[in-house]
């Protein structure tokens, strides 16, 4: 609980907008070391175009972590970065592809982008029954979140707009269809 929070917003609603940040920052985080990780780990014909296309989105999702940890110190609660919290706050599977191609790390960063763009849609629907200020915020990611995934999905589309790891429902298997289109 609170001892303050932003003028007009109940200490019940801080809460609650606060909680939901926090699984956010947490996503937001691991999501920054996703990135780093395909960074360090990509090779093949590609390399250099997806290897400098990753830093852009990293630098973007660390300043994002840091608006939220920011609106959860704002709103009166304490934001938690630690490795510990992304644990603890955890839904969603550890990225499972390690060396590979661009195509592949890809076809999997794709399906990453599919869960954390769905989690930060709903966390838009909870805060905003409580918070538009918060509501903003959240919008305003996911929007150039989804750019980057377009920014994915244009390397797997192929020329009749199908994607090389269509109805992949694993990093694995997205990582291997794109792998074998290319």
């Amino acid at each position: 609980m609170t001892s303050f929070t932003a003028p007009g917003l109940s200490a019940d609603s801080a809460t609650v907008v606060s909680e939901c940040l926090q699984e956010r920052l947490s996503a937001l985080n691991d999501l920054h070391l996703t990135l780093k990780h395909i960074h360090w780990n990509v090779v093949g014909a590609n390399f250099i175009g997806v290897h400098e296309m990753i830093d852009p989105q990293v630098d973007l999702v660390r300043g994002y972590a840091d608006t939220l940890a920011e609106r959860i110190a704002t709103l009166g609660s304490s934001p938690s970065g630690t490795a510990k919290a992304i644990e603890k706050d955890r839904t969603w599977a550890d990225y499972s592809i390690g060396r590979d191609t661009a195509q592949a790390h890809l076809g999997a960063l794709d399906l990453v982008y599919d869960g954390f763009v769905t989690s930060h849609r709903a966390a838009i629907e909870t805060v905003g029954e409580h918070d538009p200020i918060t509501e903003d915020i959240l919008i305003g990611q996911t929007a150039e979140l989804e750019k980057f995934q377009w920014f994915v999905r244009a390397h797997l589309e192929s020329y009749t707009g199908e994607l090389a790891n269509a109805g992949q429902s694993s990093e694995k298997g997205a990582a291997a269809a794109a792998r074998s289109a290319d």
